[in-house]
């Protein structure tokens, strides 16, 4: 038998989530969006009530989160701000690979930390010239006696500028393509890093997005994860598993539009009536519902699977494209029902169509998404 029920746990985290959102994060949501401001405020906070690095196993001194509670921590605070939202779950993307392909040893020194104090790590993958096509990254690792020798630039690196800690993706030969990348754990204040250009973005402006330089960096062998040529694997493991928390990101979005758009059709009046009377906009208001809570399912399928050890890549897929399609679909129709006001600052509708835009394209594209669920049709 299907159950949908949540846990005690999962119901006092959820509202935990919830009240932290809407108390510490809506009200200053705008504030940080417009200065493009870094949140360390809220990122402290988030610390000090357990919501940061929620993915640290318990052994280690954290939450030991599974899918599925990560997957209700995100739909929650990205409600409250996308930006801060993205601030505080890029440690668990960073720090899932030492999770799951870290030894003992490497899990105590590079995951311990986290849960000491609020601090932040960054997953650098993407390059200039290495987006979705993730096996031609550049950036090169030689290995010299017991170190590796680092050189590359990763680009749209989340928490690049202010991370403690990176876990970069790299190749001791870009002719092996995906056979030859290896993954490292690596501190900010090794020499030869040095943070590039901060992007001006259209959305979640709260968040730091910068480019990471490492010119000749020494990286001790013993930071890798894993052995040779198993750091590609490792990165779409880690993918597999986030994107279903990506999806209750984009979800949250979702929720907060179609909230602002129901409340505001209540009490907008046009013609003598509120605008909530009108079936078109009654339907606009349903067709918003539909979507929200189908694609809940699909990310609680998604994360459920991960929970049970189950293969998920066909189902992480899908509920990361249609969850953040919907983002955009249901964010463009409360700007529309809000009409002229929605379109200005007064209110938050238009930061979150500018907020959902970005779920469509990180962490996978939803073009690359739909090859995956294609492959998986059609093999």
């Amino acid at each position: 038998m299907v159950d949908f029920s949540l846990s005690e746990e999962q119901l006092f985290i959820q509202k935990l989530a919830r009240d932290f959102a809407r108390n510490e994060m809506a009200p200053v949501a705008a504030e940080y969006d417009r200065e493009a401001k870094f949140p360390w405020p809220v990122v402290r906070k988030a610390f000090e009530v357990g919501l940061l690095s929620t993915i640290v196993p318990e052994e280690n001194g954290g939450a030991g989160a599974d899918a599925l509670t990560e997957c209700i921590i995100a739909e929650e605070l990205f409600s409250g701000c996308a930006g801060m939202g993205t601030t505080i779950l890029a440690n668990n993307l960073a720090l899932a690979p030492i999770v799951i392909g870290g030894s003992p040893e490497q899990k105590v020194r590079f995951l311990q930390p986290f849960t000491e104090k609020p601090i932040l790590s960054s997953f650098c993958l993407t390059e200039p010239g290495a987006g979705s096509d993730a096996a031609g990254l550049r950036t090169r690792a030689v290995r010299e006696g017991d170190h590796y020798i680092l050189n590359g630039v990763k680009r749209f690196i989340t928490n690049g500028g202010v991370a403690s800690q990176y876990t970069v993706f790299a190749t001791t030969d870009p002719a092996l393509r995906h056979k030859g990348i290896i993954a490292l754990v690596v501190p900010a204040d090794t020499p030869g890093i040095s943070v590039g250009k901060e992007e001006d973005k259209m959305g979640q402006r709260a968040s730091n997005t910068t480019e990471v330089i490492f010119e000749d960096v020494a990286v001790p062998v013993e930071n890798r994860l894993g052995a040779e040529g198993t750091g590609w694997k490792l990165a779409m493991r880690t993918l597999d598993g986030s994107r279903p928390g990506i999806a209750a990101s984009a979800l949250g979005i979702a929720r907060a539009a179609m909230d602002a758009a129901v409340q505001y059709a209540k009490e907008r009046q046009q013609f003598g009536r509120p605008l909530a009377a009108f079936q078109s906009i009654q339907f606009m208001l349903a067709d918003m519902a539909i979507k929200v809570e189908t694609a809940r399912l699909m990310v609680w399928k998604a994360a459920w699977l991960r929970d049970q050890g189950l293969p998920n890549n066909f189902e992480s897929s899908i509920s990361k494209a249609y969850a953040t399609d919907i983002a955009m679909q249901v964010t463009t129709d409360a700007v529309q029902i809000f009409g002229g006001y929605g379109y200005t600052k007064d209110f938050p509708v238009e930061k979150y169509m500018r907020d959902a835009k970005l779920m469509q394209i990180y962490e996978g594209a939803n073009q690359i998404q739909r090859i995956v669920i294609s492959r998986h049709l059609l093999k």
